[in-house]
């Protein structure tokens, strides 16, 4: 008979990180919905010049790059804050 382990004798099994490996993917459709309307929001901004944006970015010293920011800050807020929600109505769903 081997002696046991002190190390392993108080340890608990592991828990998977996600019960449901469903979650994840609807995460990730979330996340991609976020995306695609952030980026059309900031390009919808960006054309439609009845705020005066476009005229900003193309009198700035590199438009492109202040394109490109512009519109990626629109594109992350909105994918984090449509991952965020799906996660709050994925988890209040499964109650």
């Amino acid at each position: 008979m081997q002696p046991e382990d002190p190390w392993t004798r108080n340890r608990r099994p592991d828990r998977p990180a996600l019960r449901n490996p469903t979650i994840l993917i609807e995460m990730i459709f979330h996340c991609l919905m976020g995306i695609a309307l952030g980026c059309g929001f900031g390009f919808a901004l960006t054309h439609i010049d009845a705020f005066g944006i476009a005229t900003l970015i193309a009198h700035s010293l590199e438009p492109l790059t202040t394109l490109t920011i512009f519109v990626g800050t629109f594109t992350l807020a909105f994918g984090v804050g449509a991952t965020l929600t799906g996660f709050v109505f994925t988890m209040m769903e499964e109650r």
